[in-house]
């Protein structure tokens, strides 16, 4: 039976494998599927009995519980504050070694390490179902394409460097916006909370690597971010565009991606993931 020949860019990347490699592999793998155990209890701890997301507001010391809005850093702040107990018990059911970083806007949000020394990365991002097609969600950013994404020996801005991380993973939350809320709600006192009108319901949690969830385009605005797919069902899947690639294709991509103005006054290389194989010449 005639072995079967790699593709062009399986070659190209097998000579780049580091030693070890193979160990932290399994190990993250092995953490994928204990930190999956685990969502269900998340998701308990996010939604209420009724399917009503369970935070109710802001309550000052007067007893006074003023309601949330669904701007989406505030609702995305609020959930993780809410996500991160449940990692704290889940490295001391597993004997991980749990890091949150002091500063504001380091990546990632949380880091694992083991008892071998391999680290793992864990970035919670929250999105919205779209009114008009629920199947799809608002893009969400997985991380800068500069920086210490491409400088991988750069402690800037992230805990450790990127290249000592085994495997980069996101903690997702989906929800759905609530509809005809009031424009205008005064606090209510603490007795009356279930009055308070609920901005978000129906809280969906995942984990999956980040390369089987992004896309091959930037996300949305100016900053030089990864966008992630919007079709639910990539998500949930984990079967975005690299995924059938692999995590060095998706590295490769975005370390030697350019928006326009960083081409200057030339034409960026590519600009999806076909152009990307005819630039490196190789054969999908």
């Amino acid at each position: 039976m005639r072995k079967r020949r790699r593709k062009p860019f399986q070659r190209y990347f097998a000579l780049c494998r580091r030693k070890g490699e193979s160990r932290c592999g399994e190990a993250s793998e092995r953490f994928l599927k204990r930190l999956r155990l685990i969502l269900p209890q998340i998701e308990s701890r996010l939604n209420s009995p009724s399917g009503q997301w369970s935070a109710l507001g802001v309550i000052d010391i007067n007893q006074l519980v003023y309601p949330l809005s669904q701007d989406t850093k505030l609702v995305s702040k609020i959930i993780e504050l809410m996500i991160m107990p449940a990692l704290k018990e889940f490295a001391e059911q597993y004997y991980y070694k749990i890091e949150i970083p002091s500063e504001q806007n380091y990546y990632p949000d949380a880091t694992f390490t083991d008892f071998t020394g391999c680290r793992f990365a864990v970035d919670i991002k929250t999105t919205y179902r779209l009114r008009h097609n629920p199947n799809t969600v608002s893009s969400m950013t997985l991380g800068t394409f500069v920086g210490y994404f491409r400088e991988r020996d750069s402690s800037k801005n992230i805990l450790y460097p990127y290249r000592e991380y085994s495997a980069h993973f996101i903690l997702g939350v989906i929800y759905t916006r609530t509809e005809g809320l009031p424009q205008a709600t005064p606090p209510r006192p603490l007795k009356e909370a279930d009055l308070v009108p609920r901005v978000i319901h129906d809280l969906r949690v995942f984990v999956e690597h980040k390369y089987k969830i992004a896309s091959d385009r930037p996300g949305s605005g100016n900053t030089k971010n990864i966008g992630s797919v919007r079709r639910l069902d990539q998500i949930l899947n984990g079967s975005g565009p690299f995924a059938a690639y692999g995590e060095q294709v998706f590295d490769d991509y975005w370390m030697h991606y350019q928006t326009r103005d960083m081409a200057g006054s030339g034409t960026p290389p590519y600009t999806n993931l076909e152009e990307y194989f005819k630039w490196r010449n190789w054969s999908r």
